[in-house]
Formats: C-alpha cells, sequence, structure tokens
C-alpha cells in the first residue's frame, strides 16, 4: 500500500520529468548554444588573422632583398603587425567593445599597411617574379578571403544569438536565467571598402 509520502514523492517525480521535457523542448538552451557558436566563430576570426599575421614577416623578407629602398614602407607593415598581434580579444573580453573597436582598428592599419606594401612591389619586376613571392601572394590573398567568410559567420552568429535575446521565448529565458550574458557587439564596418577583402595583387 502507498503512503502518503510516497504517493507525494511519485507526484513529484512525475511533475519534475514533464517539466524538464517541456523546458527543453521550449528553447531554455538556445541562449547558451548560440553564445558558444559566436564564440566559436570569433575564434576562428582570430585564427584567420594570425595566418595572415604569421604570412608577413616571410613577406617583409622576400621584399626586402628586392627593394632595400622601401624600408620606410617595411617598417611600417612591421609596426602595424605587431600592433595588431598585441591586442587579443577572446571569449573573455568579446564582450567588450572598446576591446573590440581596438583590435578592428589594429587589423584595418595592417590591412593599410599591406596594401602599401603591395603598391611598392609594382616597381620591382624581379620581386613579382620571384617564386617564393608568388606563392606568398596566393597564401595571403586565400587568407584575406578567410578572413573576409570568418568575420562574415561571426556577424550571422552574433546577429542569431542578439535576435534570441531581444525576441519571445529567448526574452523571458534570458531575464530568469541568462541575465549575465549581454547583447553581444558586433564588427562595423570602419572604412567604406570594409565589407570586400583586399586585393592582393603584386
Amino acid at each position: 500500500m502507498n503512503t502518503p509520502n510516497g504517493y507525494r514523492a511519485g507526484w513529484q517525480l512525475a511533475v519534475l520529468l514533464l517539466v524538464g521535457t517541456l523546458l527543453s523542448g521550449c528553447g531554455i538552451n538556445t541562449i547558451p548554444t548560440l553564445d558558444e557558436q559566436a564564440k566559436a566563430a570569433w575564434s576562428q576570426v582570430q585564427n584567420q588573422y594570425q595566418r595572415r599575421a604569421d604570412l608577413i614577416p616571410n613577406l617583409v623578407e622576400t621584399v626586402k632583398g628586392y627593394a632595400q629602398h622601401e624600408q620606410e614602407t617595411l617598417t611600417a607593415v612591421i609596426e602595424a603587425r605587431a600592433k595588431a598581434t598585441s591586442i587579443q580579444v577572446d571569449a573573455s573580453t568579446l564582450d567588450n567593445p572598446e576591446k573590440l573597436k581596438q583590435f578592428q582598428q589594429a587589423q584595418d592599419q595592417l590591412t593599410g599597411a599591406l596594401s602599401r606594401l603591395m603598391v611598392v612591389s609594382e616597381r620591382y619586376p624581379d620581386l613579382k617574379a620571384n617564386q617564393n613571392f608568388l606563392a606568398l601572394q596566393s597564401q595571403l590573398e586565400g587568407t584575406e578571403n578567410r578572413i573576409s567568410v570568418a568575420r562574415r559567420d561571426f556577424i550571422l552568429a552574433v546577429q542569431k544569438y542578439n535576435t534570441e535575446l531581444r525576441t519571445f521565448p529567448g526574452r523571458l529565458w534570458h531575464s530568469v536565467m541568462y541575465s549575465d550574458l549581454p547583447i553581444r557587439e558586433n564588427f562595423e564596418a570602419t572604412s567604406p571598402d570594409a565589407d570586400k577583402a583586399p586585393q592582393v595583387k603584386f
């Protein structure tokens, strides 16, 4: 014979199972899932920028061998790379708009310095025919395209995350369970052609 306490415990267990099932299907996990996707997308952005930074020393050394008189341009590229790699925005600082803006500005300065280096290379036909230079050109061009794709994916991931926080039922879950997760900042175009990958043609 069931005791009142046993009956009550069984009833509470059934209610918990029912509530758990309902909650799992009503979007309670959507916010943290989208948050993790945005962080993963940002990691890919950083990965591609790092790939570009890793190519630059070899590119500078190759150009230096042919264009020794372009020291000012080469120095500008080296300094811009140093600044870009010194500013890191990881998952813990991704919600800091000022830090994200500094990161963007440093990467834009590096892009500008690389563009000036590309113009310089036009003056040196022997450099443009160098096999090492051609290989670096191809890798850099591919990396710029990957950066563009990674940034686009991050923008979309943040858009989904922010939309979930601002719409029902995500807005409800955000206020009840995930109030520590803020609306996330996104990339903003800092130049008229920011949505286009730079043309890496030497």
